[in-house]
């Protein structure tokens, strides 16, 4: 169990990792804090947008769209593996998800299968949208794999986590399919090698 990072703090882990950071207007203050608490956090989520364009991407991250208010994510992983950073505090991005697999990220351990909605993630995840359309044939350039390996590194080493806080859409959420183009279990490994080495 853990309190979120300060914003100061969590710009801070980014940088210190090495991500290219685009601070996205007055990020820190844009939250869905008065709809629910944020934290105590657990981990970290990956997403895909189904979007094309960074711009345009960025910009629905972090507005939102009818339905459903933004920021749907603290940062936005561009193709070319810039992190926009659009809000801070609870985000619409995690939605209900299993209680199971929530228990086996706290306790570090191997994922259930996600087959139940019944606890809100909005609370304990950091969250990241990836430009991406989702279709399994748009291209993971490797610098935003880079940058997601770094975002999900920089978080758990100030928590002291390890690569099994990370956690993709598909994993907690029943008949969500994002990320889709590459494993999680290749991220968390790429993570874990990245959490052994050090920070840059």
């Amino acid at each position: 169990m853990a309190a979120p990072m300060s914003a100061s703090t969590f710009l801070d882990a980014l940088q210190d990792e090495g991500v290219t950071v685009v601070q996205v207007g007055d990020w820190r203050h844009h939250n869905r804090n008065h709809k629910g608490p944020w934290g105590p956090v657990h981990g970290v989520m990956i997403h895909h947008t189904v979007t094309k364009g960074s711009e345009r991407t960025v910009e629905l991250c972090r507005d939102g769209y009818e339905g459903l208010p933004g920021p749907l994510c603290h940062g936005v992983i561009t193709k070319d593996g810039r992190v926009h950073l659009v809000g801070y505090g609870r985000a619409n991005h995690a939605g209900l998800g299993d209680d199971d697999v929530l228990r086996a990220v706290i306790a570090e351990k191997a994922l259930p299968p996600d087959n139940e909605a019944n606890t809100d993630g909005n609370r304990h995840f950091y969250g990241f949208e990836c430009e991406n359309l989702g279709d399994g044939r748009d291209p993971w350039p490797a610098a935003q794999l880079d940058a997601i390996e770094k975002v999900a590194a920089a978080i758990c080493r100030h928590h002291g986590w390890t690569e099994r806080s990370v956690i993709g859409h598909l994993e907690w959420q029943p008949g969500k399919v994002d990320p889709r183009g590459f494993t999680m279990a290749s991220m968390r490994t790429r993570i874990r090698d990245r959490l052994k080495q050090g920070a840059v």
